[in-house]
């Protein structure tokens, strides 16, 4: 179990770093609301963090 649980946080924190490298600051400002609104289970934050990735993925391409 703990090898699966490092290996999901090495994942999360690639995941993290490509988001910041390429959509800057504010990318990772959505990545991490996105996150701690799924993990308090408040629609709101995760809300607010998923569209503004989905704005900064639309921007790019």
């Amino acid at each position: 179990m703990p090898l699966v649980a490092l290996a999901a946080a090495a994942l999360a924190i690639g995941f993290e770093q490509l988001i910041q490298w390429k959509y800057g600051p504010l990318g990772i400002i959505a990545f991490v609301a996105l996150s701690v609104g799924l993990k308090a289970r408040n629609t709101a934050i995760s809300g607010l963090g998923a569209v503004i990735l989905v704005m900064l993925l639309a921007q790019s391409g």
